[in-house]
């Protein structure tokens, strides 16, 4: 078990003072108090800054959650804040998923055939996290390209549960997830296909959201498969997740998908979530039929069942919902996820940038893109794209990927027809609790159908969130899903958070 989450210890004495607040316990606390305490000087932001540099280090030597640990870049910012920066998200280390692009930092995207870049830009939710204040200490491991459900594909080595390291965190977020977990920071990104965010959330007991589909720009992303990929967030506490999305949301001139006003944020706009924050009305939730027996786990069942008393102990509706297409959801997504990870990766071919592996020159060009894919993208990389290729090729087209098209446009009809009777549909986030390390490597198939829950917000543009709802008879933490209407992302995060205090208050009465 991971220790409690204490509050932010008091200010007496001033930042870095005996009795004063203490930086190497920041990250148990959640971002907006933090951010608070730098912001009104009873915190240093390179205080803060050392402290999770060191806790990083330590758990990487733990949990390999980390492929880059950015201290130059940290310290930078750090220094910037101690001479004035100010923002709602003042001085919170942060940890950025390594397929997110950070000006100057190594980005991997978990390859070796990008093991040396290292981008000239930022992505667009990079420089507003930077512009609120945040500090990025790390580039978090990943599965190669997001390609997984366990982070055992990255190149770097797989990423261990906080939990039990003879367990995975999840992928392909697994690095944000257990950085989070083991209290390295208060708030990382990560990146979400087709559940990548919310089950390692799930796995580690924290909490992960994935928001409507455009609402944050994809730009500076490395893309995997471009119409289901959705920057996400993990956090400890509901309210990090809606600053964290507030900061980063709203419309970019540099992604075509990309929707909604830019808010404008002051200094003080950092602020802590509380049950009150959510409007005083009658929520009504569904619970998923075909997500509620056969295949899930006896844990994620008795998740699933505590997390309907936590609803209706807070006053909310609960009534139980059928989605025929479910059955279709997870053949369709690998379908489409694949076709355009092919099309998408097509681009490392050895000539322009990443790795190049030499080749007879006499070979051409030809051979030296064959060795360079063949060498340096990783069996699972191999795979999907070879499945993709599959799909997309003469003659097959219609029979695969046209065909998952009709059924992703099936399953979101029959997703927003119920969400229009509901706020939101409950399921389990995952059909279990974190799998044994090197369980699912022989039988990948195994693996992409536990993405069954996840993968339907992806489908359908919608936003979901994970959030922690007890542990497996081993002490693992076993997690629920929210999933609401497209563009209900604040809709859907109020709910979360009177989830949250609702079963804060459960448990503190016994």
């Amino acid at each position: 078990m991971l220790p409690a989450v204490p509050s932010l210890p008091g200010h007496a004495g001033g930042p870095g003072h005996a009795g004063g607040p203490n930086p190497e316990t920041y990250a148990r606390s959640s971002a907006s108090r933090l951010a608070a305490a730098v912001r009104g000087g009873q915190l240093d932001a390179a205080a803060v800054v050392e402290a999770a540099l060191a806790a990083a280090a330590a758990q990487q030597a733990r949990l390999n959650a980390f492929i880059t640990i950015t201290s130059d870049l940290a310290r930078e910012r750090a220094a910037e804040s101690a001479a004035g920066r100010r923002g709602p998200l003042a001085g919170v280390p942060v940890v950025i998923k390594d397929n997110l692009c950070v000006a100057g930092a190594r980005t991997t995207a978990g390859s070796r055939l990008l093991e040396t870049f290292a981008p000239p830009y930022s992505a667009t939710v990079v420089e507003r996290l930077l512009d609120a204040g945040a500090i990025p200490i790390a580039k978090a491991n990943m599965d190669e390209f997001g390609m997984g459900s366990t982070n055992e594909n990255s190149a770097f080595g797989p990423v261990l549960n906080p939990h039990s390291s003879a367990h995975v965190a999840g992928g392909s977020s697994g690095g944000s997830a257990a950085a989070v977990a083991a209290g390295v920071v208060p708030l990382a990104l990560g990146s979400d296909t087709g559940g990548s965010v919310r089950l390692p959330a799930a796995f580690c007991g924290v909490v992960g959201f994935k928001p409507t589909y455009g609402s944050l720009s994809r730009y500076g992303l490395i893309a995997y498969a471009s119409s289901l990929d959705q920057v996400g967030i993990l956090a400890r506490e509901v309210g990090d997740l809606r600053l964290a999305f507030e900061v980063m949301s709203g419309v970019d001139p540099r992604d075509a998908t990309s929707f909604g006003e830019r808010e404008a944020l002051g200094a003080a706009d950092g602020h802590e979530a509380t049950a009150g924050d959510a409007p005083e009305r009658q929520w009504r939730v569904g619970v998923i039929d075909e997500l509620s027996g056969e295949g899930i786990s006896r844990a994620s069942l008795a998740a699933l069942e505590r997390a309907e008393e936590v609803l209706r102990a807070a006053g909310v509706e609960v009534v139980r919902v059928s989605l025929a297409s479910v059955r279709h959801a997870v053949a369709a997504y690998y379908l489409i996820a694949t076709a355009e990870a092919s099309s998408n990766l097509a681009r490392y071919d050895g000539t322009s940038y990443g790795a190049r592996v030499a080749a007879d020159a006499a070979e051409g060009q030809e051979a030296v893109m064959t060795r360079t894919r063949g060498e340096s993208f990783g069996p699972e990389v191999r795979r999907r794209i070879l499945m993709g290729s599959f799909a997309l090729s003469a003659g097959y087209y219609d029979a695969y990927y046209g065909r998952a098209l009709k059924v992703r446009r099936l399953v979101a009809a029959e997703l927003n027809r119920a969400l229009g009777e509901v706020d939101a549909l409950l399921s389990p986030t995952a059909t279990g609790s974190a799998y044994r390390l090197g369980e699912k490597l022989a039988d990948p198939v195994s693996m992409y159908v536990g993405d069954v829950a996840t993968c339907l917000a992806n489908l359908a543009g919608l936003p979901a969130i994970s959030l922690p709802a007890g542990e497996d008879d081993a002490g693992l933490p076993v997690g629920v899903q929210l999933m609401g209407a497209v563009n209900a992302d604040k809709e859907l995060l109020a709910l979360a958070t009177h989830f949250e205090a609702a079963q804060a208050s459960m448990s503190s009465r016994g």
